[in-house]
């Protein structure tokens, strides 16, 4: 085959694979902008990931909370990352965000509720009937603000009796929409309700209400979940084992070192 046999080759393989190639699909969140009501102590893992999936269709993200400069995320009982707080409650306008998501935690959730200027933010929210999304424990926050009367939620099942006081409808299922608020229970139900969120906050596909009736909570809890329980127990002695696994390599490598300090300061020493 000549040159322009192989030109041609090349350019009949360009077309196909221009003719082939699948248009980039449009980032579905582009242009809106997510207030993330957080404090230190919210778990970890609830934040980062769903802030992630709403990063990566293009949404923006603004941490909101009670104190500037980074608060302390929490695996279960073991502290955890820091993320860096955009503005404090007091700075910020519920108009300026098109939707609301409240992350959980035992510690964080229990600050925020206690504010009233983070429980007068959440109603003006509401009263907009734009998005809004709690997990676990961060469903507290709501029922605080006092958005939660005959409304359905789920949530942490140790959370479920504060809810049903405060006149919500609790439901143990892994994602439960009632108007413009869309909850979930825990971690364990992040793939599905991350995946629900971000359809909720883009309008596009949200999740189907039920048809609520008879109106009736699901039953406590007979045992706290068994994952938790065991995290609880043992993510602290996996955080000791990390420390000191740090501390022996720094040791290691502190020791390996000091034969070509000791060459150094003898170098040193002989150009003196």
């Amino acid at each position: 085959m000549g040159n322009s046999g192989t030109l041609a080759k090349y350019l009949a393989l360009g077309v196909a694979s221009f003719l082939s190639a699948k248009p980039a699909r449009r980032k579905r969140l582009v242009g809106r902008k997510v207030a993330v009501l957080a404090a230190d102590g919210f778990e970890q893992v609830e934040l980062f990931g769903p802030a992630k999936a709403i990063h990566d269709e293009g949404g923006e993200v603004e941490v909101l909370s009670l104190r500037p400069g980074k608060i302390v995320g929490m695996n279960v009982d073991v502290p955890g990352r820091r993320v860096r707080v955009a503005r404090t409650i007091r700075e910020a306008n519920p108009g300026e965000y098109d939707a609301l998501f409240v992350p959980g935690g035992f510690i964080g959730p229990d600050f925020l509720r206690q504010s009233q200027e983070v429980r007068e933010f959440v109603r003006a929210f509401d009263a907009t009937g734009k998005p809004i999304a709690a997990i676990c424990h961060g469903p507290w926050v709501l029922a605080s603000a006092g958005v939660l009367r005959g409304r359905h939620i789920t949530s942490w099942p140790g959370i479920r009796d504060d809810l049903v006081n405060a006149g919500a409808t609790w439901r143990d299922e892994a994602v439960v929409r009632d108007g413009n608020i869309i909850s979930s229970r825990g971690p364990q139900d992040l793939p599905v309700f991350t995946d629900a969120l971000v359809d909720f906050f883009t309008g596009t596909k949200p999740t189907p209400e039920r048809p609520w009736a008879p109106a009736a909570s699901s039953p406590q809890r007979s045992a706290p979940p068994a994952l938790a329980l065991a995290g609880a127990a043992h993510l602290p002695k996996v955080e000791q084992a990390r420390h000191a696994l740090g501390l022996t390599a720094a040791f290691v490598v502190g020791v390996a070192a000091l034969p070509v300090l000791r060459s150094l300061a003898a170098f040193a020493s002989r150009r003196s």
